[in-house]
C-alpha cells in the first residue's frame, strides 16, 4: 500500500464487514458521570469507511513520487522478482490490509480505530466475544485481557495490529463519552501547535508548500551494488539543496541496508546534516542498531514503527540501540500502550516521534506527551488542481510559522473523525 495515500486521506477501507446504511457520528451530550458506569460494548464490527469530503480525483505529475509506484530500497530488494515496487510483494488489495472496527454500546455511542495488516480477522474471530459486555472506560483492564487471552499465538505481528484498533476504538468512545477530545483526557497541551515533517521524495513539492522539514525514502540499497550509493547521495543533495542550509533531512531506510553499507553511507552523508537515519537494519537486529548507535555518533539512529510494546521497546532500551523511538499507534498496540511506551522512553530522556503521527488519532498522543516533539505527514501528489491542497490543509488542521507547517489535533468528542460508516 502507498503509506502517503492511505495517512494523507486520513482514512482507509476496511477489508470485509457487514455492510450498513452509511452514518455519521452526530454531535451528542456527553453522559453523566453517574451513568458512566453503565456504558457497556453491545457490539463490535469491522466497517468500510471514506472521508465525508473526498479530495477531488485527479491524475498526479509524471514522475509523482510513491512507494507502492516506484522503487524503494526494501527487504525484498535482493530478489530482483520483487525489487521494482513495493506492490509486488505486498498482500493483494483488500486482502490483509489495513481494517477499521465499530465498537457500539448500549447508550448509542459508537467509536471507531483503525488497525494494521492482517488485523480485522483476529479481531471478528477473537477479540468481539471478550468485548462485549464489557465497560469501555475500563480501558486498562481490556487492553490486558486482550492481551493475555493472545499470548499464546500472538505478541507481535497481525495479533498487536487487532489490539492497536480495538484500542483506538474504545478511546473514541470514552471521548464522545465525555464530550472531550481525547488529547485533553491524557493531560492536556503541552505545545500551542505540532511542528510536523513531510515524507516522501516529491521534494520541490513540499519544499515549495512549506515544509522545513523533509524525511526521504531511499531507493536503493546493498542490492544496488557501489552505485547505489552515489545515487543515493545525489537524493540527499538535491533536499539540501532545495531545504537550504537550515532545514531538516531525514532518511527513511526501511529495513533495507546492512550494518556496513550504512556505516558507509553514513561517511558520504555527513556533508550534509542529516538529522536521523531511520530503520537501516531489521527490526530485530537489536545489537546491530547498538552497534551501529555507538559508531555513527554525527547524527541519531531512530527505529521503532516495526516494534511491538512496551516488551519490544524494553529491548531497544536495553541495547541502547536508538536515540529515538517511532512505534505506530496503529501498530504497536494502540494508545493505550504507546502511553507506556512514551512513558518508559520519557524516563531516559529518548523522544518519541510516532510513524504515521500526523493521523489524525496519533496527533492527540503527541499533543499531550512533552517528549514527543514532530509529527510525520504526507502530500498529497503534485498535479492536482489548488482545492486539493487546500482541503489537504483544512483537513489536517495545518498552519505555518517558523518551524514550517504545523498541525494540531480535533477539537472535537472522541479523534474527531470525520468519516462516513458503511
Amino acid at each position: 500500500m502507498d503509506r502517503r495515500a492511505f495517512l494523507s486521506a486520513g482514512v482507509a477501507l476496511a477489508a470485509g464487514g457487514q455492510q450498513a446504511r452509511p452514518q455519521t457520528a452526530a454531535p451528542r451530550t456527553p453522559i453523566p458521570l453517574e451513568k458512566q458506569s453503565d456504558l457497556k460494548i453491545t457490539g463490535v464490527r469491522l466497517v468500510r469507511v471514506r472521508p465525508r469530503r473526498p479530495l477531488p480525483k485527479y491524475e498526479p505529475a509524471p514522475g509523482a513520487w510513491s512507494t507502492g509506484g516506484v522503487e524503494v530500497a526494501s527487504p525484498m530488494s535482493v530478489y530482483p522478482k520483487y525489487k521494482a515496487r513495493r506492490s509486488l510483494f505486498m498482500p493483494e488489495p483488500g486482502a490483509l490490509g489495513g481494517f477499521w472496527v465499530e465498537i457500539s454500546t448500549n447508550q448509542g455511542i459508537r467509536g471507531y480505530g483503525q488497525g494494521g495488516t492482517a488485523g480485522g480477522r483476529i479481531v471478528e474471530g477473537h477479540l468481539r466475544k471478550l468485548l462485549v459486555g464489557e465497560n469501555p472506560f475500563n480501558v486498562e483492564r481490556i487492553w490486558d485481557i486482550l492481551w493475555r487471552s493472545t499470548m499464546y499465538y500472538g505478541r507481535k505481528g497481525a495479533v498487536i495490529h487487532a489490539i492497536s484498533g480495538v484500542d483506538l476504538a474504545l478511546w473514541d468512545v470514552i471521548g464522545k463519552a465525555t464530550g472531550m477530545p481525547v488529547y485533553r483526557l491524557l493531560g492536556g497541551e503541552t505545545k500551542e501547535r505540532i511542528p510536523a515533517y513531510c515524507t516522501g521524495n516529491d521534494i520541490e513539492q513540499h519544499v515549495e508548500f512549506g515544509f522545513k522539514r523533509l524525511k526521504l525514502a531511499m531507493p536503493h540499497g546493498p542490492a544496488d551494488g557501489r552505485e547505489s550509493q552515489r545515487k543515493n547521495v545525489e537524493l540527499v543533495k538535491r533536499a539540501r539543496a532545495a531545504l537550504g542550509p537550515d532545514g531538516d533531512i531525514m532518511l527513511d531506510c526501511w529495513m533495507a541496508w546492512t550494518e556496513r553499507y550504512t556505516l558507509e553511507m553514513a561517511e558520504l552523508l555527513e556533508p550534509y546534516r542529516v538529522y536521523w537515519m531511520e530503520e537501516c537494519l531489521p527490526p530485530h537486529d537489536y545489537a546491530g542498531f547498538g552497534r551501529l548507535r555507538k559508531k555513527i555518533t554525527w547524527t541519531r539512529i531512530a527505529t521503532g514503527e516495526h516494534e511491538y510494546t512496551r516488551y519490544g521497546f524494553r529491548q531497544l532500551l536495553e541495547r541502547e540501540a536508538a536515540e529515538i523511538w517511532q512505534p505506530d499507534i496503529h501498530w504497536c498496540g494502540g494508545l493505550t500502550e504507546l502511553r507506556r511506551i512514551g512513558a518508559l522512553a520519557a524516563a531516559y530522556d529518548i523522544p518519541v516521534i510516532p510513524h504515521g503521527g500526523g493521523s489524525r488519532d496519533s496527533v492527540h498522543w503527541i499533543m499531550a506527551a512533552v517528549n514527543s516533539p514532530w509529527a510525520e505527514l504526507f502530500m498529497p501528489p503534485p498535479g492536482g488542481p489548488p482545492e486539493v491542497y487546500r482541503q489537504y490543509e483544512e483537513d489536517n488542521l495545518l498552519t505555518r510559522g517558523p518551524e514550517g507547517i504545523y498541525t494540531r489535533p480535533s477539537e472535537k468528542p472522541g479523534f474527531g473523525w470525520d468519516i462516513v460508516v458503511s
